[in-house]
């Protein structure tokens, strides 16, 4: 599947929604649910790691799922296989973030209907950090 927003959608999120939930967020570099979210944080962007292995990542509480995460968020950033996608769709619908966003490679149709159907915008098979780049450059 192919997402079809322009990059002026994409480049108007990147600039408005600040704070990230991150679901898969990872301490081991070299893993892209690393690198992504240490380069949204050196962009000036709030990350919100959920990671139920460890009890935090760069140095900020991780939670263990979404629906444990206190706090509102703009963005949840999806590192985490398409089939478990709309779990954690449900659980993210009462925090009323304005974006879900799937990673390269993670799509999931019913996920992607609930969310839109409740105002969300969905960007799918896309990677935050390297849509930030080709928008805003490094």
């Amino acid at each position: 599947m192919i997402d079809t927003h322009t990059d002026a959608e994409i480049k108007t999120i990147l600039e408005k929604y600040r704070r990230v939930c991150v679901v898969g967020a990872s301490h081991t570099p070299g893993k892209a649910a690393n690198e992504v979210p240490l380069y949204l944080i050196d962009k000036g962007y709030e990350i919100i790691p959920v990671n139920p292995t460890v009890p935090s990542v760069f140095g900020i509480k991780a939670y263990k799922s979404v629906g444990e995460v206190d706090k509102m968020f703009d963005i949840l950033d999806v590192f985490r296989p398409s089939d478990e996608v709309y779990g954690i769709i449900k659980q993210a619908i009462d925090k009323k973030p304005r974006v879900i966003w799937m990673q390269e490679g993670i799509y999931n149709k019913e996920a992607k209907e609930i969310s839109e159907s409740e105002g969300i915008t969905v960007i799918y098979n896309r990677c935050m950090m390297k849509e930030h780049i080709r928008l805003f450059g490094s």
